[in-house]
Order: C-alpha cells, then structure tokens, then sequence
C-alpha cells in the first residue's frame, strides 16, 4: 500500500515541479532550477559526503585486520665490554603476523562498520533534504517579500494620490488641517512600510544567494503544490518507512547490537602466527666477523584472564549504549509522526486561510470603494477612507503569507515523509552516488586493478 503511494505521488510530484514553466521565458527561474543550483552548490553535502567516505574507509580498516601485517626490521647495535673492544651487530630482515583466529572479535567489527556506513549513507539523505527545504523557503521568501514590495508601492501610490486629493480640499475649504495631516501621517507610514519590505526582500535574496549560489533574477511562480496522500495516517506510515533520520537510527541501534556482541568477543582468546626472515652481520669484540641467515615461524595463544574491570565495565557500556540508541529510534519514530501532523495541519490551516482571507478582500474593496465614495460627498471623513485602504492592504498582505506558507508546508511535508530528494523529485540531474567509493574501498585494495578502480573515483570526485 505504500509502495503504492510513493508511486502515485511521485508522478504528479514531478508534473508540478514542471507543468506550468513551459509557456513562461526561458530566463525566468523555477523552484526546480532553485533546488538544482542548491544541491550542486552546497558545501553541507560536500562536507558530509567527506563524512561518509570516511565511514566507508572505516569498513576496510575493519576488513584489514583479518589480514597479514608484513614489515621490514633494519637495526644496528654496538657493545663495549671492559673497554676491550667494541662489538657490533646489523640486521634486515621482513617479519609478517596475521590473526589465524579470535572467535569472531573482526566479524563483528566489520558487520558494525558496514551498519555505521548505511547509517552515515541515510544521515547524508536527510542533509540533501535540508537542503533542498532550505532552497524551497528561500524561493518562496523571495517571491513573497518582492510581491509585499510591489503591494506596499501600491500603497505609497493610492495613499499619496488620497494624500493629494486631501490637500485640494482643504485648498477649498471642505476639509480641515487635520484631515490633511492624517493622510500625511499614513503617507509616511505607508513609505516606511515599504522601506521595511524592502529591506525584508534584501535579506531574503542574501538568504537565496547563500542556499543557491547565485542572485536570485526573475523568478516564475511557484508550480501547483505536490499532490498529498490520501489521508494523514497513509503519510505518516510513508514518513515511518521513509525518512533518513528512522532509517539512520535503525542503522546505529543495529549497530549498537553488534557493539555488545564485539564487547563480550574481547573476552574471547585470539590465535595469531607469525613468521620472519633476515640476514645480520656480527663483529665480535675479539674482531671475529660472522654472518647469519635466520628463518622463523611461530604459533601463539592468548587470553586475558584478569583486566581489573576494564572488560567487564566495556561490556556494560556498551549494553547502556544499546539501550540508548534503541531509545533514540523510537524517539526519532515520533518526532517524524509529529513533522508529518504539523505539516499536514499547516497546509489545512493555510488553505483555510486564504479561502477566509479572499473572502476578506472581496469584503474589503467594497468597502473601500464606498468609504471613497462617500468621502467624496462629504459623508466620510479622510481617516476613514485610510483606514478602508490599511484594512484592504493587510487582507492582501496576509494572502501574499499564506499562500507562500501553503507552499512551504507541501514541501515540509514532503520532507517529513523522506521523499524530498532529488531522485523522488525526478530533477534531472546527476547525483552522488554514496556507493561508488565505498565498492572501490571495501576489500581495503592498495594496488591493482582495485586500486585503480578507486583511483577512478577519487578523479570523479576531484580528490585525486
């Protein structure tokens, strides 16, 4: 039933992102283009992406322990005995040590490195997701705080045509000073609105520069809103299944698991061979010279018997460790359920509100139409018609709100539900790929054709 969901919502998902840009100038810029710029632009993934590679060399540091340590031995010594004479002694030679066994001590490390790597690989989606969330609010920010400026110069325009009309009837005697100073005093404030929505908007494309990495130009109007499911338990059984930070936090409870199992393993024996080689030249003191050729091999077992608590203690840390990371799911579990509530509520109070809010306005340009009317009979005076119009501004600054915050909460809840990635979105673009180096590292290669594999990826990435 899910799975069903996800790809019905995928569709018209995507038909929204693109459906009504199409007949719109090539220059203009959509919210796609805004969460494309973001995702190729932002430093946060690239960090993380950093991150995640080093949870992958984590795997293969864990995989190279089961294999043999080779190393090369070159020493000098020099002995004086009784002031006689002085003996020395060199050597070179290559010693190799391999674990033949420790009960499954280096399994389980490497099964715990494996679930860290899938927890870092779902830390790194729900990045991607505050990312792309963080350019859809610095879009629609840019396109309410520029429609407030065109509303408040609107404003400045209407008020100072009433500040005008004020002054000529006062010229003639129908109107007193104050009347005059009232339109004045709504001039100014109305001019200082429009300074503060300028400024507002100045914020918000310094906001959108630093998601996107550009100044935002012409930006077209926000596509139609994702589609929803059906009801808000089918989004919430989406977000339990979906959303990085659920599966992150199952990925770290397993982890912890393992972490309690590689805890009692240290109490288990560890079987490790050894072998060697060398060649060494000896001068004695009474200056007789001699070379030798060694060759070694060596079996040993061992076990610690007493740690003075130290694995013990270990065993219980990381049992505590567990249960936090098994606390940790659950709370995760519902704060996801609460983002989809709160998303799924806000759309349900911004479409209620713009629905009251049109009503408003209708209301409110019948109004003002007729206190303009009536002034000019004489019947209202000037503060009235002014504050007809402020009444009329603000029910079409509030809509400008909430619908913008309509917008906004489609997507939050999107996120909330794990499908605000650029692969759910279908944007077009290629996207990192958190498997690519983790395959070219996971056998832990050094050189051959492994390691050129790996040299490949380092060059894709420009880290080479």
């Amino acid at each position: 039933m899910i799975r069903k969901t996800l790809k019905t919502l995928r569709r018209p998902l995507v038909a929204a992102l693109v459906a009504g840009t199409a007949a719109l100038p090539a220059s203009a810029e959509s919210l796609a283009d805004a969460m494309v710029a973001a995702y190729r632009h932002s430093a946060l993934l690239e960090q993380n992406r950093a991150v995640l590679r080093a949870a992958d060399e984590d795997a293969a540091t864990a995989l190279a322990q089961l294999r043999p340590v080779v190393q090369w031995i070159a020493e000098h010594s020099f002995q004086k005995i009784n002031g006689l004479g002085i003996g020395r002694s060199t050597g070179i030679g290559l010693q190799a040590q391999i674990t033949l066994y420790d009960w499954g001590r280096n399994a389980i490390a490497i099964d715990a490195a494996k679930e860290t790597v899938l927890a870092t690989r779902a830390a790194l989606v729900g990045v991607e997701q505050d990312v792309l969330l963080g350019a859809v609010q610095a879009y629609l920010d840019v396109r309410s705080t520029t429609e407030q400026v065109d509303l408040q110069a609107n404003s400045v325009r209407v008020i100072g045509q009433e500040q005008q009309a004020a002054s000529d009837r006062f010229e003639v005697g129908e109107i007193t000073q104050t009347d005059v100073a009232q339109a004045d005093a709504a001039l100014a404030a109305a001019r200082a609105g429009l300074a503060a929505a300028r400024g507002d908007l100045e914020i918000a494309r310094e906001v959108y520069r630093a998601a996107t990495g550009r100044t935002p130009g012409q930006l077209d109007p926000p596509a139609p809103t994702p589609a929803l499911p059906a009801a808000l338990e089918t989004a919430r059984q989406i977000g339990q299944r979906s959303h990085p930070a659920i599966q992150q936090a199952q990925r770290l409870a397993a982890a912890a698991e393992l972490g309690v199992a590689a805890a009692a393993a240290e109490r288990n024996p560890t079987l490790t061979g050894q072998a060697s080689i060398g060649r060494s030249n000896d001068l004695t003191v009474q200056g007789i010279e001699t070379t030798r050729n060694t060759l070694g091999a060596s079996l040993s077992m061992s076990q610690t018997i007493y740690s003075g608590g130290r694995l013990p203690s270990a065993h219980r840390q990381a049992m505590a460790r567990r249960d936090e990371a098994r606390a940790g799911l659950l709370q995760i579990s519902r704060q996801v359920d609460e983002a989809v509530g709160r998303s799924w509520a806000a759309i349900e109070v911004a479409r209620a509100q713009i629905r009251a809010i049109d009503e408003q306005i209708v209301a409110a340009r019948q109004a003002y139409e007729g206190v303009r009317e009536e002034a000019t009979l004489g019947a209202r005076t000037t503060l009235d018609v002014l504050d007809a119009e402020q009444l009329l501004l603000e029910a079409r600054a509030n809509k400008i709100s909430a619908e913008a915050n309509l917008q906004l909460a489609h997507y939050q809840l999107l996120a909330a539900m794990g499908l605000l990635t650029v692969e759910n979105l279908k944007l077009g673009i290629p996207t990192y790929d958190p498997s690519a180096y983790y395959n070219a590292v996971q056998d832990a290669p050094y050189t051959s054709r492994q390691g050129e594999s790996l040299d490949r990826v380092l060059r894709a990435l420009g880290r080479d």
